[in-house]
């Protein structure tokens, strides 16, 4: 399958309903879809649940908690321990007005991975004894006891590439990798801003970290700069 190429990041995302799920790439800001949030935003799907490592912390994400279109984040990094400009998202947590649900970097990733997989579930020792655990199956294996952690999986995924072919083979450059392929393989409808898109062979088959069997759409963006001031 072909992926489709939209002029704008606009087109791209128009049917992104109320109540979706959405994973966003991006660690701080780098690798981050900021012209694909920033499109969601003007779209303005309500009652969205973000999947994304951090919110409120030099990315674009935390404009939807401004204009309240997030009802839940699941992310490793939302809420500061003390000090510095609150987000929006937090402001709006401390009120009790969204839902958090806070996972520690490692696992996150890997129940993307396990969603992406077919996989039931992640096992780790990782949160024992903690809050981490509450609510949560344990099985012992080994004489070990182990967290049960579920997958992770969403309807759409936005991410960020530096290269895109028309097919949608898709490449990045350096620290901008970071959780975009994984969450390329864990969402229903894949949604890819590349910085540049080139023809079918222009790209080294040994960079493309993303093969176009998981993207469905690609747009064109320039990048945004983004600057964190907390």
């Amino acid at each position: 399958m072909t992926a489709t190429i939209y002029d704008t990041p606009d087109a791209a995302l128009a049917d992104i309903p109320d109540g979706a799920s959405i994973m966003v790439g991006g660690f701080v800001s780098g690798g981050s879809p900021s012209n694909l949030i920033l499109a969601l935003r003007r779209q303005g799907a309500a009652n969205l649940t973000a999947m994304a490592n951090n919110i409120g912390l030099g990315d674009k994400l935390d404009e939807l908690a401004e204009s309240r279109q997030l009802a839940k984040v699941i992310a490793t990094f939302a809420i500061r321990a003390s000090g510095g400009r609150q987000s929006h998202f937090e402001q709006q947590y401390h009120r009790k007005e969204v839902e958090l649900e806070l996972v520690p970097q490692g696992t996150f990733v890997e129940r993307i991975r396990a969603g992406g997989a077919g996989l039931g579930g992640v096992l780790t020792r990782t949160g024992l004894g903690t809050s981490m655990a509450e609510g949560k199956r344990t099985l012992d294996v080994d004489g070990e006891t182990f967290l049960l952690e579920t997958p992770l999986h969403a309807d759409f995924a936005l991410i960020k590439a530096h290269r895109a072919d028309t097919l949608g083979n898709l490449t990045y450059r350096r620290a901008g990798r970071n959780f975009n392929p994984v969450m390329a393989t864990a969402a229903d409808i894949v949604i890819v801003e590349a910085e540049e898109i080139v023809l079918p062979g222009e790209l080294d088959p040994e960079r493309v970290e993303t093969p176009a069997v998981f993207v469905d759409r690609i747009i064109r963006c320039d990048p945004i700069e983004v600057r964190w001031d907390g």
